[in-house]
């Protein structure tokens, strides 16, 4: 298998990982604060679910633009204007999948030199689609260890 064929399988993986994380919460310890200075439960699924899409956006562009340019998104202004606490954790988690779901089909109809098309990001500059791809990969993960460290601290 190639590497971009990789990259594809485990950008796919990510969603299930999510929704294991947070199986079993309550609404009550998808909300509690349980570490100090760390965003809730919610608050870290409703952001993967408001980044996918920023990440499949881009993703798109490079597969159907040349070069083109790829806007950075402020977390920190997403996480003050959405209003995280009234989200739906079965609506976000489904947008998340439904998300990969859709770009897992378009990666895997593309030849192996796709990976290697150019966009130009505001802060990153120059990247391909498989950094994308791989910076997608990243961003589950990376939140999944602080949904295992507040369940640790909730005891669920």
């Amino acid at each position: 298998m190639n590497t971009f064929q990789s990259l594809i399988d485990r950008y796919a993986a990510g969603a299930s990982l999510l929704r294991q994380a947070v199986a079993g919460m309550s609404h009550e310890q998808m909300l509690t604060r349980p570490v100090a200075g760390k965003w809730s439960t919610l608050e870290c699924v409703a952001h993967l679910a408001d980044f996918e899409p920023v990440h499949a956006a881009r993703m798109k562009y490079v597969i159907a633009l040349d070069r083109p340019l790829l806007i950075d998104a402020d977390e920190g202004k997403f996480f003050n204007a959405m209003r995280y606490h009234d989200r739906d954790t079965e609506e976000e988690l489904a947008i998340v999948e439904t998300t990969r779901s859709q770009l897992t089909r378009i990666l895997r109809t593309l030849p192996a030199e796709a990976a290697e098309r150019p966009g130009i990001h505001t802060w990153r500059g120059l990247v391909t689609l498989a950094d994308l791809v791989g910076y997608a990969i990243y961003h589950i993960p990376h939140h999944v260890k602080f949904i295992h460290e507040k369940r640790t601290a909730l005891g669920c």
